[in-house]
This record gives C-alpha cells, structure tokens and sequence, in this order.
C-alpha cells in the first residue's frame, strides 16, 4: 500500500503567513504542520509515498523534507501543475501508484492517534474505497455522508446548510485502482461549478458503478488547524498532549520551572519564569521574561523583559521590553516586536515584520 500527501493550497486563510510560507510548514508545537500526518503515514507501516507540489514548490518542500529517510519513508515528489482540486492531487499520481492500494492524508489534517487502525481495516476489507467520518458539531463546513437505512453510503454533500446526521468526512481518503476509471470515458467525472475535482466525485462514482464504499469513524481527537484560531487551539492541544519535561541548556540560577518544559540545547535563560506546557527551541535567548503555558518557541528567538503566553513563535523572532502581556499569538519567522505599555495584546503577523508599540 501507498500513500499520497499533498503540499500545495493558496492557503488564503493563514494570510498573512501565507505570502511567504507554505502553510504546510509552519509550526505547530514547535514542528511544521506535515510532520504529524507523515509521522502518522509511517507508523501505519507504509513506506512508499508521494508527495504533490505546485509549481514553485518543489524546492521548498524538499528542503522540509528530504527524501523520506528521516521517518523510515521513500518520497516520491509530483508535481500537481494546476490547483484543480483533491481528486486531481491521487489523480497525478497514478502513475507511481501502479495499480496499488492507497491512502491520500491531507497535508494539513492531525488524527491525534494515529491512522493505523484505518489502514489496516482496508488492507483486510479491501473495500474499492474507504471513506472515513467524524463526529463533528460544526459538520455545515465539511463534506457530510449520507446513508441507506441498512447504513450504506449513498451520498455525499459538500458543505450542506441542513447536515442529515452528525457526520463530517476529514482529509484521510482511501482507495483501491479502481477509482482511476472515474479519469475516463464518456462517464467520467466532471470538474465542479468552481472548475475543481472535488473528492466527493470519485467517491459517488464508484457507489454509482457498483463498487464497494465503507464508511468508517474516526473516534480519537482530529485536528484542522486551517485558520487562525484553530491553530492556536491546536498548538495548546499538541502541548499539552506530548511535551515531556528535559532541559538540555544550562539555566541561570534566577530561572524558575514550573510544569513541562523543554528545551533545546544551546539556550541562555536568565532570571526567567517558564511555565509549561511549554518547548523552547535550539539557540533560544530567554532574559528577565515569563513564558507562559501553551507556547511553543521556535529556533534562535529571543525573548527580553516580556511576558507571553499560549502563542507560537517562528523562528528567528525577537520579542524586546514589551510592558503587555502577549497572548494568543502567532508570529513569523525574522520578525520583531519593540516596547510599549498596558494590557493584553494578541499579533497574528508574517515574515520579518516589525511592531514598534
């Protein structure tokens, strides 16, 4: 069995991020977002996967990335050469599927306990197709399936305003060769009103041929963290969920630790508080701060005369006597934040900006 992850999207709602980072690669405590589905790939025993790219990409995903060796993997990268949709992505790939079995995992997608169960459903099913569901309350932004009274799927809505059930369909699709013949004929699948392949059509075309579609729940916790809040909610769940205490620097002896915490190797801390769940990147500065819970800090930051808390910094930042407290934030790489008085602030800002209060 095979696997297929996608890296590209306009990502339009992480801007202003976006203009200059792929979504796919920022971080979420303190490790870039496609790390966990891969991590999750690889734990489910595949090894072979393809990775797809726009135009533009292929560079900045390898840099990310490699060759797959890190995890265990073998990357195969594919160029996805117009942004026409999720059945286009595995539709590409064809080619080094080779007949196979496969999974395409969303890039952006978490399932925080891993994907394993699911594939090896599939494997000993062999369903033609595998479509997995939540449970989710707010099911009116996803896809929604719809079933028989013998609980066969029959349908699938995209985004319907009056969901039929409680069911949202998440980024973790499976399929056997067979949805390929959905590409081809004079019943091939047509492209949506926004000139999209979306994945719901392959699904129904394979229901609607006579092929065998299950459906099965994810029950464990997934996350999308596709906009601003949703990340940050992710980064407190991730934080809270995996960081185990280890520091690797050595402290000043004015620096208090409360909770889990961890930190890197090559880290000055001086005369700090630093309350966890929190990670502390290599070659973070840490001076006369409070870093509070839930906040992940990325490489070579530097935190002076500031107090912050349940926010991600990128790598690179520098944080200077900023009298508030800064809370739910998310700040690009290079960027600088200098001085000010009062209360609470919040910044959600992209590469190398400055603020000065």
């Amino acid at each position: 069995m095979k696997a297929v992850i996608p890296t590209g999207g306009r990502g339009t709602r992480m801007q202003p991020l976006t203009f200059s980072t792929n979504k796919h690669f920022i971080p979420i405590a303190n490790k870039p977002l496609i790390y966990y589905p891969i991590e999750a790939i690889a734990d489910a025993g595949i090894r072979e996967v393809a990775v797809t790219y726009n135009p533009g990409g292929l560079e900045l995903a390898q840099f990310f990335l490699g060759d797959g060796s890190r995890w265990g993997l073998k990357f195969t990268y594919i160029l996805q050469e117009k942004p026409l949709g999720l059945a286009n992505i595995f539709e590409v790939c064809e080619e080094f599927l080779r007949g196979d079995p496969f999974l395409m995992h969303l890039g952006d997608n978490i399932f925080t306990e891993g994907i394993k169960p699911y594939v090896e459903y599939f494997e000993k099913n062999k369903p033609n197709g595998l479509l997995t569901m939540i449970k989710h309350p707010e099911n009116v932004r996803l896809g929604v399936p719809v079933f028989d009274k013998k609980g066969r799927l029959i349908d699938y809505l995209e985004k319907p305003q009056k969901p039929p059930n409680k069911f949202g369909v998440p980024g973790l699709y499976f399929f056997d060769k067979n949805v390929f013949r959905c590409f081809k004929g004079k019943d091939r699948i047509k492209p949506s009103a926004r000139g999209e392949y979306e994945i719901r059509s392959p699904f129904m075309w394979l229901v609607e041929h006579g092929y065998r579609v299950d459906t099965l729940e994810y029950k464990a916790r997934w996350l999308d963290p596709g906009k601003f809040d949703d990340w940050i909610e992710a980064n407190q769940y991730l934080l809270d969920q995996n960081v185990e205490s280890g520091i690797l620097s050595k402290l000043d002896k004015r620096v208090v630790i409360k909770g889990r915490v961890q930190i890197d190797k090559g880290c000055t801390i001086k005369n700090s508080e630093i309350r966890g769940p929190v990670s502390i990147a290599q070659g973070v500065t840490i001076i006369d701060s409070y870093v509070g819970p839930f906040t992940a800090i990325a490489k070579d930051c530097i935190i002076e005369s500031t107090k912050i808390e349940n926010s991600v910094l990128m790598s690179g930042v520098r944080i200077t006597k900023v009298g508030q407290t800064i809370d739910n934030s998310l700040i690009g790489p290079g960027s600088e934040i200098q001085g000010g008085t009062g209360g609470y602030l919040g910044f959600f800002i992209g590469e190398k900006a400055l603020v000065r209060l």
